[in-house]
């Protein structure tokens, strides 16, 4: 009876300092919380306002999302603690698990997780604006003058036009539509839910919030374009960005971008909603997400910093020899997410350092 009651203690102080921890780690986040609400009222009054409904894509990421991140990211990191523990110690294997599974190390993990469910809201608006964009501006209207600083910066051809020699069409194919977004989810994950992160876990989301919403719907809007592969769709101009066209649906062509150019165009047409639905160019934000994660790898390290730059670089080069992307779309998402990024570390580095728990959550954003 006594060890019966002795267990229950046990247990009910674990659970006590777990949700303790949670909490802290909750109250650092809600400056988050605040921004995604804001942005979720401001989207549903705005495609309210307009009369178009349709657009609403809120519950498309609901099967995806929470599999992603409350199952599959989740026991993958369960895995991969458990098999670090396994091959990294041997006679003290018990007092690393205990400490890799310790109410602090949990609760980080289950609050990054109640956080990134919250970023599920916040993805839905954005597709839902996204939607919405070229309705609101009467189509895209800015392809023909995007497409003329291209050649401009690039001293009279298009810069596809000097790229297409040096395609390597497969890679560039599978990095950009694959990988991409294993990099880019697969660190929002590991900056959320763990406590090696939790210095940057504010400041990253926000930034992370930041692309989507300056870049992918504010600055879309303004510049309202859709790219070089519906150039001719949109402007009427087939003749332009022939040889790319031909060489997207050619046998050699990249076979996911044309399959999701083709998906997008399709849903643009029918008026319908999709999951990732939207088309817009200028800027990427494919390229102001990786540069994000390559700004905060500089923060980390030099040789790091250096090796994700030339990643980013080649998300860049990838995005305009696929047809996604002017070369204007990336060179103006590089110099507003580093403006962005310098600026609010350097604000951060101005303020007082905020208190921290134990585990490192930062009890005021």
């Amino acid at each position: 009876m006594f060890q019966v009651d002795e267990k229950s203690r046990d247990v009910t102080s674990w659970t006590s300092e777990l949700l303790s921890h949670f909490m802290l780690r909750a109250r650092a986040d809600a400056w988050l919380y605040l921004a995604v609400a804001f942005y979720f009222i401001g989207g549903v009054l705005l495609i309210t306002f307009s009369g178009h409904a349709e657009v609403m894509s809120f519950s498309l990421y609901f099967d995806q999302w929470t599999f992603l991140f409350l199952i599959f990211m989740p026991l993958t990191a369960v895995v991969v603690d458990y098999a670090w523990i396994i091959f990294r110690f041997e006679a003290k294997r018990s007092l690393a698990a205990r400490k890799a599974f310790s109410p602090q190390r949990l609760a980080h993990l289950f609050s990054g997780m109640a956080l990134l469910m919250a970023l599920m809201i916040f993805q839905g608006t954005f597709t839902s604006i996204k939607n919405l964009l070229p309705i609101l501006r009467g189509g895209f209207v800015y392809d023909h003058m995007l497409a003329n600083a291209d050649a401009l910066l690039s001293f009279g051809p298009d810069p596809v036009k000097i790229l297409q020699s040096i395609r390597v069409v497969g890679i560039m194919d599978w990095n950009y539509s694959i990988l991409w977004f294993i990099l880019c989810f697969g660190t929002l994950f590991f900056v959320a839910t763990s406590p090696r992160a939790a210095s940057i876990r504010v400041r990253y989301i926000s930034m992370f919030m930041f692309v989507w919403v300056v870049c992918g719907n504010i600055l879309a809007a303004i510049f309202m374009s859709a790219g070089p592969a519906f150039y001719g769709a949109v402007t009427g101009d087939h003749e332009r960005f022939a040889a790319l066209l031909a060489f997207l649906s050619s046998p050699d062509g990249p076979l996911l971008a044309r399959s999701f150019q083709g998906y997008l165009w399709s849903l643009h047409q029918g008026g319908t909603s999709g999951l990732g639905s939207g088309i817009s160019a200028f800027p990427s934000v494919h390229v102001g997400l990786i540069a994000l994660n390559a700004f905060f790898a500089f923060d980390l390290s030099r040789r790091f910093g250096v090796l994700a730059v030339c990643y980013t670089a080649f998300v860049m080069l990838s995005s305009v020899c696929l047809g996604w992307h002017y070369a204007v779309d990336g060179y103006a998402s590089l110099i507003l997410v580093g403006a962005a990024h310098y600026g609010l570390k350097a604000l951060r580095e101005r303020r007082p350092t905020p208190s921290r728990a134990p585990d490192g959550a930062t009890v005021t954003p």
